[in-house]
């Protein structure tokens, strides 16, 4: 009788992290169904919500962030991360793992330190172009490296062997078809014919900077019948937002949301969008050919969130807005043209090269499959070339 498929993923802090991870994890169920799958985090991030919420297993460990800004508690993280690679090890032998898998952010390192320790083959998935420095370290413990990004090989030790798979990408995004679905997803968001939509994303918890300027775009926007802006705050900063929408008249043409749970309808309905670049954000852009303009969180590690953005830019399939000058006049000196100008918008959505990432989470549970020794058929050999 086969031992049924055993894999321990690392993966939390930031959603960026938990849901490619959940992503792999739902491959694995589809390649094997008994696959028994969990996943090690902290008390601290957003897996102790996401990943039960999805059905799947959470290990917390005690872990302290790779972060600079600890000052002297800074010399606390070697013994942390051994206590916490120690405590995975456990993890690993109690679920009877055959292979770890680190997605970044600081509780995956532990998970590969915990492979090492109990011999175990480990694999870690880089998400974003520049690497995390979880990711830095953990790639120094295994040589099975997947990238999201061609561009962050040269940022990793051993990275001229890692094989970029894309960006794993969760539920109905790795297959949306935004032309299909407009017409439904305009008339589920209430989107009058003939209207532009702008989306305004600030990712799951929002962004002061991108809801204060749109506030101020619907206010110069509150006479027109032909634009439309639908504006994610995050909960915190939702009723404050809606209270200025009120206040200012941009109410007329703006509408405050906290979630955007379809994602999938908000991207079809949309014309363009203003967003953080997360590296999950840009996948999804370069997958379904979404025009943006793109605000990288300026104080992410290694600013990673501006190569990130570079990737499309660079393509010509987004603008990139500094943080410091995102403010209502500049997004509107950005956004204006581009909203009168549809021949442009289906420019920059072709622009983008949609790379692996709608097949990278098969791609990387079959590159961990094949560390537990289940070979796939199918399983590619040869190096991929570049993701958007």
């Amino acid at each position: 009788m086969r031992t049924p498929l055993s894999v321990v993923i690392g993966a939390g802090g930031t959603g960026g992290h938990i849901y490619p991870g959940l992503a792999l994890a739902d491959a694995l169920r589809r390649a094997e169904p008994d696959a028994v799958i969990s996943f090690v985090g902290t008390e601290r991030g957003l897996e102790t919500r996401l990943i039960p919420e999805a059905g799947y297993r959470l290990h917390t460990v005690d872990m302290i962030p790779f972060d600079p800004s600890l000052g002297a508690k800074r010399y606390l993280l070697p013994a942390a991360l051994l206590r916490a690679g120690a405590q995975c090890r456990a993890i690993l032998k109690a679920q009877g793992a055959q292979v770890a898998v680190g997605m970044g952010g600081y509780p995956s390192a532990p998970v590969i330190v915990g492979a090492r320790l109990a011999g175990l083959p480990s694999l870690v998935h880089e998400s974003n172009a520049v690497p995390g420095r979880a990711n830095k370290f953990a790639a120094r413990l295994t040589p099975h490296l997947a990238l999201a990004f061609d561009r962050s090989r040269t940022h990793l030790v051993g990275g001229e062997h890692a094989e970029t798979v894309g960006m794993p990408l969760v539920g109905p995004l790795a297959r949306l078809d935004r032309t299909a679905l407009r017409a439904t997803a305009r008339r589920t968001l209430g989107i009058p014919e003939g209207a532009r939509l702008l989306l305004v994303n600030g990712g799951s918890l929002g962004a002061a900077r991108l809801t204060a300027a749109s506030v101020g775009l619907a206010a110069r926007y509150r006479s027109r019948t032909d634009l439309r802006l639908l504006i994610k705050t995050g909960p915190a900063a939702l009723a404050e937002t809606r209270e200025l929408l009120a206040a200012n008249g941009g109410a007329a043409v703006a509408e405050a949301v906290p979630y955007l749970d379809r994602m999938d309808l908000a991207y079809a309905a949309a014309d363009l969008v203003v967003c953080r670049a997360g590296s999950a954000t840009v996948a999804e852009l370069a997958t379904i050919g979404m025009p943006a303009v793109l605000v990288p969180y300026p104080h992410a590690p290694g600013d990673h969130q501006t190569h990130n953005a570079r990737v499309l830019s660079d393509a010509g399939a987004a603008l990139l807005l500094p943080d410091a000058e995102t403010t209502a006049e500049r997004l509107a000196a950005l956004v204006d043209p581009l909203l009168a100008d549809p021949d442009r918008l289906a420019a920059m959505g072709a622009a983008a090269d949609p790379g692996t990432h709608a097949q990278a989470a098969d791609l990387l549970a079959a590159r961990a499959r094949a560390l537990a020794g289940r070979p796939h058929p199918h399983h590619p050999t040869t190096h991929l070339k570049e993701s958007a």
